[in-house]
């Protein structure tokens, strides 16, 4: 069992401060080879009965691409026809989008019918094989942020259109859509907070009394 002491634990904690939903990428190509053991060592992210219910599919295609970028636009200015007074002047100028930028796209699916796990702890809760597949997320983006990669979740969009685009099973369920590259710039604070959208809040923990 490895020792785990103060010294990795600040490392770790920096490193979950240093982990950034990047909006603006290099165009610097991401090696094959990096991406392929990102998504392999994403693999030790904990699942529900082991079931490993994440798919992950890179879109090259042009023509894919280029349905999921009108995708984003649609959804995007239906976000916008539904905001009012300074918040729709502050979201008309975020830059919510990497993807003319981003040398590399990801989308995530969970798969809803798993054989691996043989349905173990998803039956009162089949929601769990989402969560697990957002953990595996999570864990890419960690395991991202240490090669000097940033990704960014566009998570606006129509989740059946994107689906539909990228002509994946039925069984798939769509959990997100990821660019993934090197950031152009370098920042702890999260380009929200430093364009004043919103601020980092500290969680308050609920302590239930008998």
């Amino acid at each position: 069992m490895p020792i785990f002491d103060d010294v990795f634990r600040d490392k770790f904690i920096e490193l979950l401060k240093w982990r950034r939903d990047v909006r603006r990428f290099k165009a610097d190509p991401v090696p094959p080879k990096l991406l392929d053991d990102l998504l392999t060592a994403a693999d030790l992210a904990p699942s529900v009965g082991l079931s490993q219910p994440w798919r992950f599919v890179t879109v090259d295609d042009p023509g894919r691409r280029s349905a999921i970028r009108r995708n984003f636009e649609a959804c995007n200015k239906d976000a916008l026809a539904h905001m009012y007074g300074e918040r729709a002047a502050s979201y008309a100028q975020l830059k919510l989008a990497g993807l003319d930028e981003a040398p590399c796209h990801l989308a995530v699916f969970a798969e809803t019918a798993p054989v691996q796990g043989h349905g173990l702890g998803r039956r009162t809760m089949p929601e769990t094989l989402n969560y697990s597949t957002v953990i595996a997320v999570h864990t890419l983006w960690l395991l991202a942020r240490t090669s000097e990669l940033g990704l960014g979740w566009i998570s606006i969009l129509d989740p059946i259109q994107a689906a539909q685009a990228l002509d994946v099973p039925p069984s798939w369920n769509f959990i997100g859509y990821f660019c993934v590259g090197y950031p152009q710039e370098e920042n702890q604070v999260p380009e929200l907070e430093l364009l004043e959208w919103e601020h980092r809040q500290i969680t308050a923990v609920h302590h239930l009394k008998r």
